[in-house]
């Protein structure tokens, strides 16, 4: 028989959860101090139910529902069905299913958005079944910092220097007493221009700034384009607590102003360049399909591309005038007092 429990915050619970998820996605692992330090960190304003799937008191299966201040409404939440390979096809997918239906419920869901693999046919079916269309593809790329050949590509950094505009880290701009208002804002413009499935929101600046708090960013290796004070343009890398020789590339971009002239590729390589100082051995980033602009820069510096990673989406309602005005923050006013109890 299968059984529906909630997950509870305990190094029991995490273990299992990160043993299921890493074991359907063994090629993004993540640890337990990563799962415990988002759960730490996460903002009081967005909400987030998880659960098990247990056959004889053994955990095989894994899935939850979250919200996120990036597409700040409250009837828009990610989803997630994880199922171990020798369960499949039992009922447990369905199980956790239905049961995420009704805890989502709550908040009177507009739509639900969820991913999974070009290769993973079993969670494409799955996800077709359930009433999900696909909506979005994103390219996964991958960089050996090694295949690079620096001297060739430092003509980019130059170029940009010769136009006037620095290139700095975070770390260097520490002295800004207007850095993380302007990288705030920078972040924003760009946010603005990156596809996704649906529109972005403006996170509130309090919870941007919670960004100095995470274990696994590199101050060193966030890169700041400036134009005569004006930040116009980023990159950053981020770590992975499971492969110590991997980087995550974060968010990449110039402001539309800026464009063409060959700040992204310096950006892009002054990143490479501290992947292979610091002795990382690759590099992973992801773009949408017809993202041309960056993947051609991908392209160049060598990234070697993987399967695209499928965005899905269902939709739950008709969407209403009032849902223009909704944002989590509404709902989080009456939710405050006391939390998901599947959490």
């Amino acid at each position: 028989m299968i059984t529906i429990r909630p997950f509870e915050k305990n190094d029991h619970d995490y273990r299992q959860a990160v043993e299921i998820v890493n074991t359907v996605w063994p090629e993004y692992p993540d640890t337990v101090e990563e799962w415990k330090e988002s759960d730490e960190k996460r903002s009081k304003l967005v909400k987030r139910g998880r659960f098990f799937a247990e056959i004889d008191g053994t955990a095989v299966g894994f899935a939850g529902y979250g919200q996120s201040l990036w597409l700040n409404h409250p009837g828009k939440l990610f989803v997630g069905v994880e199922v171990l390979p020798a369960f499949r096809k039992r009922g447990v997918g369905t199980a956790l299913w239905e049961h995420l239906c009704q805890e989502v419920q709550q908040f009177d869901p507009l739509r639900l958005l969820a991913h999974t693999r070009e290769d993973y046919e079993e969670g494409i079916r799955f996800a077709q079944k359930l009433g999900f269309n696909e909506c979005m593809r994103d390219w996964e790329s991958r960089l050996d910092p090694a295949s690079l050949d620096l001297d060739e590509w430092s003509r980019y950094p130059r170029q940009v220097a010769e136009q006037g505009i620095e290139i700095k880290t975070v770390a260097e701009l520490a002295s800004d007493p207007n850095r993380d208002r302007k990288l705030y804002e920078l972040e924003w413009l760009i946010d603005r221009d990156v596809p996704s499935p649906e529109p972005p929101s403006k996170v509130p600046f309090e919870e941007f700034q919670k960004v100095w708090e995470r274990t696994n960013l590199l101050p060193d290796a966030w890169y700041v384009a400036i134009d005569n004070g004006e930040y116009v343009g980023m990159t950053n890398l981020w770590t992975s607590q499971a492969n110590s020789k991997l980087l995550y590339v974060g968010l990449t971009g110039v402001t539309r102003s800026h464009r063409k002239r060959g700040i992204a590729m310096a950006l892009k390589v002054r990143s490479v360049e501290f992947a292979l100082q610091k002795g990382f051995s690759e590099i992973r980033t992801w773009n949408e399909t017809n993202n041309q602009a960056m993947l051609g820069i991908n392209n160049r510096l060598g990234f070697v591309r993987q399967p695209a990673h499928i965005e899905f989406m269902k939709a739950m309602r008709e969407e209403r005038p009032e849902d223009a005005n909704l944002k989590i923050q509404d709902a989080a006013q009456e939710e405050e007092k006391s939390e998901v109890s599947s959490d």
